[in-house]
């Protein structure tokens, strides 16, 4: 096992994956921004290195300085959490180069899955079921308008590269395509450096079902369940639920049992997530995440695994801890991102915490870096705290959400908890009948009443 693992990532996250070394007995060293030198994970490091400015590029994203950190420190391995480098081929390429263990997937498969088209692809042969689109990047030369007539009209065009709702735009017909295409590729280009674009039929009302695997190095390889994602604004996830209230325990089993055979089949190691469109009984792959989940903490909650932990003991060649027949689903979890913007404009609001209070009690969790006087810097993403709970149903679970967010006190700034504290009254939510659209759409609505 590790002595020593260096966390390339701040925020709730790097919080998380210390408290995971802690119980192993692992040492941590925290790297950090100047603007993060008073994080919570900073100071319960063993040891800590700032690597530079407060740009993420200068920091977060300077693989020199992570790297020099970690040979001063003399650590076994990088843990990359999520977001900056944590899907980044070239740095897993990196760690490993200087004899240091990378805490995720091989990069040839962060590689693989980091392409979109590619992806898709890999997942054909794999006997994944994807949605029906073009067989690769679109030529521009090519004949895209009979394409778009042949899958049917409305088109999604997609950047090869990236993600979080950029370089996507949906053409209704014909007369919109030309205009979809133009603005997919420049966004494509301006966000990833590609402008490289594919399409796919556009589903009218689909769920976001994503499921999560987790393999060793010796072939094992076991699927927790899947998480419904479809509460989004802007392709950016709000609320997440485990298990899917539109999924059966049939198509839970099924649908995990493609995904843990195309990852043994692919060699995986780590854990992933392989995300999904789910319209009328039918599963279709969009994506796969080579990394830790923000929503992670439902799956945990549900099965009673930790993930933080299981991830570290898989990179340093042992086994999982569990089998598939010993994984067991137990009642229901809910994952409220409470994020440091307005409610209503969903503007970042950077600033000072003044009150903070987390709520408590049987079955609730709060993943946070956030402290009374902590001042939340401009610089990075506004996601500032999980709120996860458990029950043992999903009306059980929303009662307990309830109680919970109206005890969650943040002043000083602008937070989400008011829109969660909506969402746990809407109609739509408490039913569970709602789709990827429906958030945008109660958005509107909802702001139409209040002007009213």
């Amino acid at each position: 096992m590790f002595q020593k693992i260096l966390i390339a990532n701040r925020g709730e996250i790097a919080l998380r994956i210390l408290r995971a070394c802690r119980e192993m007995g692992i040492q941590v060293v925290a790297v950090h921004s100047s603007a993060d030198g008073d994080a919570m994970h900073v100071r319960l490091a063993d040891e800590s290195v700032c690597i530079g400015p407060a740009p993420s590029r200068e920091s977060y994203l300077n693989m020199q300085a992570i790297l020099s950190a970690a040979d001063v420190c003399g650590v076994d391995a990088i843990h990359p959490g999520v977001g900056f480098l944590s899907e980044n081929a070239a740095f897993a390429e990196m760690v490993e180069e200087h004899g240091m263990k990378f805490i995720g997937p091989s990069p040839e498969h962060i590689r693989l899955m980091g392409d979109k088209i590619t992806a898709k692809e890999t997942a054909l042969e794999l006997g994944i079921p994807v949605v029906p689109g073009s067989d690769g990047a679109l030529d521009p030369q090519g004949d895209i308008d009979a394409l778009a007539e042949r899958i049917g009209y409305p088109v999604l065009i997609k950047a090869a590269s990236g993600g979080g709702g950029k370089g996507m735009k949906v053409a209704h017909s014909s007369a919109d395509l030309d205009e979809a295409l133009r603005l997919a590729r420049a966004e494509a280009k301006a966000c990833f450096g590609d402008d490289q674009v594919y399409m796919e039929k556009y589903l009218g009302r689909p769920r976001h079902i994503e499921v999560q695997v987790i393999a060793d190095s010796l072939g094992n390889v076991v699927h927790l369940g899947e998480r419904d994602c479809s509460l989004q604004r802007r392709h950016q996830k709000v609320w997440e639920e485990a298990p899917s209230p539109a999924v059966s325990s049939e198509a839970r089993a099924k649908l995990g049992g493609i995904v843990a055979k195309a990852m043994k089949k692919l060699g995986y190691r780590g854990v992933g997530t392989v995300e999904f469109l789910y319209e009328d009984g039918e599963f279709y792959f969009i994506e796969m995440n080579t990394r830790l989940q923000v929503e992670h903490p439902i799956t945990e909650m549900i099965t009673g695994i930790d993930l933080v932990r299981e991830q570290i003991r898989v990179a340093a060649g042992l086994p999982l801890s569990f089998r598939q027949d010993q994984v067991r689903f137990k009642g229901h979890a809910i994952e409220c991102r409470i994020n440091a913007e307005d409610a209503v404009t969903f503007i970042p609001s950077p600033g000072k915490i003044q009150d903070y209070h987390t709520p408590g009690g049987y079955g609730v969790r709060v993943d946070s870096h956030m402290y009374q006087g902590y001042q939340i810097p401009s610089h990075y993403d506004s996601l500032i705290a999980k709120l996860v709970v458990h029950g043992e149903t999903r009306d059980e679970c929303i009662q307990r959400a309830k109680r919970a967010l109206h005890e969650y006190v943040i002043t000083g700034i602008n937070t989400l908890l008011p829109l969660h504290r909506g969402l746990a009254d809407a109609e739509e939510v408490l039913s569970g009948e709602y789709d990827i659209h429906w958030l945008e759409k109660w958005l509107v609505w909802k702001t139409q009443q209040e002007a009213a």
